[in-house]
């Protein structure tokens, strides 16, 4: 590991914003990390957290938590977020599949998914984000109704996720094949990540798909 990881690694666990497999929380978010009512939204694989710290931004009136595994990554959103004073932003440094350790059933409003793995092997179908696998992850620590955003430059996710979809019989309220084309493009769907920025320069469309389960 070099000397930059080393110092990240070190970093985060000073970080106030960074909670790594810590389950203390659960059930606790808004009463004690953020300290109000307001609706929790979690962004999955976010990476760098650049999608969560620009939607924090963008909604101060809402809480966000990005969750990656790769704590080198999530200490580029952490220190965007405590360098930027966002203080309704929080990350969690954790398996996605452990989501139902860390959240209480029905605490989490919403949930973000952007330019995930695709895993486009057939055989690794069930680490894809959008699959049953993970949707039946996330049911319990959703509130009834709330909604599911995939966000991906990936056009067989795109399809493979609408298949999901209507195989089981899921609420599908809106999709894309080109956000940037479509009337469904609105400030947050405009929210662009370094990856997306690249991916657009390339010529590369992005899809885009609402639902719940």
């Amino acid at each position: 590991m070099g000397k930059n990881k080393l110092r990240q690694f070190a970093e985060l666990d000073t970080f106030h914003n960074v909670f790594q497999k810590d389950s203390s929380l659960k059930g606790k978010w808004r009463s004690e990390f953020f300290k109000n009512e307001c609706p929790v939204v979690l962004e999955l694989a976010c990476g760098k957290g650049e999608y969560t710290v620009n939607l924090a931004r963008k909604f101060p009136d809402q809480n966000f938590i990005g969750v990656d595994l790769k704590g080198n990554r999530l200490w580029t959103g952490a220190k965007m977020a405590i360098e930027g004073k966002i203080e309704n932003v929080g990350f969690l440094r954790i398996q996605i599949e452990h989501l139902q350790s860390y959240f209480e059933p029905g605490e989490v409003d919403e949930i973000w998914i952007t330019f995930p793995d695709p895993q486009p092997q057939v055989s690794r179908e069930k680490k894809r984000l959008t699959s049953m696998r993970f949707l039946d992850v996330y049911r319990p620590v959703l509130k009834e109704n709330a909604i599911i955003h995939l966000k991906t430059d990936n056009d067989q996710l795109y399809e493979y996720t609408l298949e999901v979809i209507n195989e089981n019989k899921l609420t599908l309220l809106a999709h894309t094949n080109d956000v940037y084309n479509s009337e469904l493009l609105n400030d947050v769907l405009s929210i662009k990540t370094y990856y997306e920025r690249k991916y657009l320069s390339q010529g590369k469309n992005i899809n885009y798909v609402k639902f719940s389960l």
